[in-house]
């Protein structure tokens, strides 16, 4: 399938990405406007697009450029999905130049550990060390 990867916010299409995230089961309900937050507040988005222009997958990362960086909001749309979009969006995001002094590369999954791991991605080592605060999503 041929599909274009790009780190270009002119190219994002806020429309889709809203139409995939508003039923993910990890932001079900989010908004246009949260959406554009969290991408003004990212390190890194990166979309993936057909000949005709249309967005089938979105992801975001949160770093600090230098050690640290979160994959969040990986997703691709329904009809796209197991044809390897995914994979080629986090391996675009992890090789990107502005990235590449990450070293400790983290995300959170419920169902795609198998995605994950083509791009190098393991359960945590030391899962004893790591400590988290799981709030309820307010209500907006």
């Amino acid at each position: 399938m041929d599909v274009e990867i790009s780190s270009d916010q002119d190219k994002l299409r806020i429309s889709d990405v809203h139409e995939m995230l508003a039923i993910a089961f990890w932001s079900p309900g989010i908004t246009e406007t949260e959406i554009c937050k969290g991408i003004r507040n990212s390190a890194l988005v990166v979309g993936a697009y057909l000949a005709d222009k249309r967005q089938v997958g979105f992801l975001r990362v949160v770093s600090d450029k230098v050690r640290f960086a979160y994959l969040l909001d990986v997703i691709v749309a329904d009809a796209f999905r197991r044809k390897g979009i995914g994979q080629k969006m986090v391996q675009f995001a992890m090789s990107h130049v502005e990235l590449k002094d990450i070293y400790q590369w983290l995300l959170v999954t419920k169902d795609a550990h198998g995605v994950y791991a083509k791009c190098g991605f393991q359960k945590l080592q030391t899962p004893e060390r790591w400590m988290s605060i799981m709030k309820p999503r307010p209500e907006r």
